[in-house]
């Protein structure tokens, strides 16, 4: 992937004039952007194209953000920002189990949007350059049957590619290089998405409940990946 293709952005948003407004102000900063307001046209220009990432509105004619997401998922491995109402949960709840990797509730301030969408793109090209990495910095784990690669942002089960978005690579990785050590909800938000903990996201919990089942672990009583009451979540070395 080019730099060019790096800067790359697809909006997929029906409101013409915020569609607009967000193409400037991203534009400004120095990326390319896309505008497309139908959700079914942009199924296919999301996998033909690949941009670098997807800002994606749920209601759109044609089909909505939550059809859109799940359509492209196994076609496309950048990063997608859905757009939520500001207090619905249920929204971003679900927008996260189909695979978005973040979400910003709208009305969303341009800076915010801003900060999510480098924060989004810096974590999912950090393998573009890996020689910059410190040498003692392992970036190949391995637990029993699953190994992670950070330096390809790829892991495996028992020889198996697992199926992980950015977020949810980024999350796996960040347990498991801290295996042994309870994280915080404070730390993973902080470490993550470079924002305080509201005590309220759950966005951290519904990310662990699709890593688990994806490298098998028990999702009633997991071994690998353990939630420790009032404390956070632990990656056991050896299960």
């Amino acid at each position: 992937m080019s730099i060019d293709d790096n800067k790359t952005i697809l909006i997929v948003e029906d409101d013409e004039r915020l569609a607009l407004l967000t193409q400037e102000y991203l534009q400004k900063n120095g990326f390319n952007v896309g505008i497309e307001p139908d959700g079914r046209k942009a199924i296919s220009r999301i996998v033909a194209e690949q941009p670098a990432l997807v800002i994606l509105d749920l209601m759109l004619p044609g089909a909505d953000g939550f059809t859109v997401c799940r359509s492209v998922r196994n076609d496309y491995k950048g990063p997608i920002l859905m757009l939520t109402a500001r207090s619905d949960d249920v929204d971003q709840i679900l927008g996260l189990e189909i695979g978005a990797d973040d979400y910003v509730s709208k009305p969303a301030k341009p800076r915010v949007l801003l900060a999510r969408v480098q924060s989004l793109l810096r974590r999912s090209t950090q393998d573009v350059d890996t020689s910059a990495a410190p040498a003692k910095e392992e970036q190949d784990l391995t637990f029993g049957p699953l190994t992670i690669d950070n330096s390809r942002r790829e892991a495996w089960l028992l020889e198996e590619e697992v199926e992980l978005t950015s977020a949810e690579f980024d999350l796996l990785w960040l347990l498991a290089s801290n295996a042994g050590r309870i994280l915080s909800r404070e730390e993973i938000f902080g470490e993550l998405r470079g924002i305080e903990y509201d005590g309220q996201d759950r966005s951290v919990d519904v990310r662990i409940s699709r890593i688990r089942s994806k490298i098998g672990d028990d999702p009633i009583h997991p071994r690998r990946i353990k939630t420790i009451r009032s404390k956070g979540y632990l990656f056991v070395k050896e299960v």
